[in-house]
């Protein structure tokens, strides 16, 4: 059956829309409809109407531009378009409003979208009560690993500048990026910075530079937090490591630290290249000797059921906001070399350097040392 016309035609947009409010039911649609989804048979429930009926005037409601609906599973959800209605249909329904929200019928209406309201938060709740035993399955199937990774990385301060110190293929670079004002990304290898290019190329925020762990091109007080990622146990000195990444700290900047617990697996130092069997707190503690850093916070990592490799852990500590501890760049040795001339940039190489000239991932390091690549990839 076809709806008649509501007003006539060529009437003002005005009169029309006096015309979709003038039936006392789609009011009460409306009224329903503002600020929240419904479906079909919820709707019903509140107005006590048949479905024939409420449908025959959604119908109406959505031909004249004051619904939006969307497909959910088998039902269909509907709502008032209040961002695309026009400056008169808003301020023709606010008159409407006042003067129906006062109505015996909004009363019962309001009482009855209480309980189905209710209803929909028990089915929800009995549906969590049966998924509770297969809830991280069920993630998992429907969003994946990673999304929980950048959940984390909102919590970050949008202007942070982060480095990311042995970025290997630039996996965490990747997660932050959106969320940071800058990462600053370093590795020693060519090959790796190579591969993090390509990941990273599309992001306008990240710094690719190459050097070593020991002698990071990173200005004294340059990066709000810093993170070494499962790179210590490659390293020959993890605690000059460590006082290198704190010289790159602001005052109150934070180093986190994700390395292995102690283990017996001898196959990774032969298959890996691992230099270290894993950490104990004993020697994270050392580390942070002597330096202008909080006592580091030391957590071990629930076991994941799906690794094979040795059990993780983290450790946080914060450089002092006292700055008058000041950490003096380390000795030129022969894990590095000045440039010649002093100020010249260190450029990673490029397959295309020409074309890649002028996009926004750079790739000159900060500070005036180039140090040699040392392999503490991850």
């Amino acid at each position: 059956m076809n709806t008649p016309a509501l007003a006539p035609h060529g009437a003002p947009p005005l009169l029309a829309q006096m015309a979709v409010l003038a039936d006392p039911v789609r009011v009460r649609l409306l009224a329903l409809l503002d600020g929240r989804e419904l479906a079909v048979a919820e709707l019903c429930a509140v107005l006590q109407l048949p479905q024939s009926t409420v449908s025959r005037h959604l119908r109406t409601l959505a031909d004249e531009g004051w619904l939006a609906a969307r497909a959910e599973a088998t039902s269909r959800l509907y709502q008032l378009a209040q961002p695309d209605l026009g400056a008169s249909a808003r301020q023709l329904w606010a008159l409407v409003r006042e003067q129906a929200d006062v109505t015996p019928a909004a009363a019962e209406d309001a009482r009855r979208l209480e309980d189905v309201l209710a209803r929909r938060g028990s089915r929800q709740q009995s549906f969590f009560r049966s998924a509770a035993g297969q809830w991280d399955r069920l993630r998992r199937e429907l969003f994946g690993t990673t999304f929980d990774l950048a959940c984390l990385a909102g919590l970050l301060a949008d202007d942070t500048k982060i480095g990311d110190l042995g970025c290997g293929t630039g996996h965490l670079s990747a997660v932050l990026a959106p969320f940071v004002g800058r990462v600053v990304a370093v590795d020693s290898s060519p090959e790796m910075l190579a591969a993090a290019r390509e990941r990273l190329d599309a992001l306008g925020n990240v710094d690719l530079r190459q050097g070593t762990l020991e002698a990071l091109p990173i200005e004294t007080g340059e990066l709000d937090a810093a993170l070494l990622c499962l790179v210590l146990h490659y390293v020959a000195d993890p605690g000059a490591v460590v006082r290198e990444a704190v010289r790159t700290l602001a005052p109150g900047g934070r180093l986190v630290i994700v390395d292995m617990l102690p283990h017996e697996r001898t196959d990774l130092h032969e298959r890996m290249g691992h230099a270290w069997p894993g950490f104990g707190a004993a020697a994270t503690h050392r580390w942070f000797a002597n330096s202008p850093v909080s006592a580091p916070t030391i957590h071990e990592l629930p076991a994941d059921g799906a690794a094979r490799g040795p059990r993780l852990f983290i450790a946080t500590a914060r450089r002092n906001r006292d700055d008058s501890a000041r950490i003096s760049p380390p000795t030129p040795g022969p894990h590095h070399r000045l440039l010649a001339p002093a100020s010249g940039p260190t450029k990673v190489p490029s397959r295309s350097a020409q074309h890649r000239s002028g996009r926004n991932v750079n790739t000159s390091g900060a500070s005036r040392r180039n140090p040699l690549p040392q392999g503490e990839k991850k």
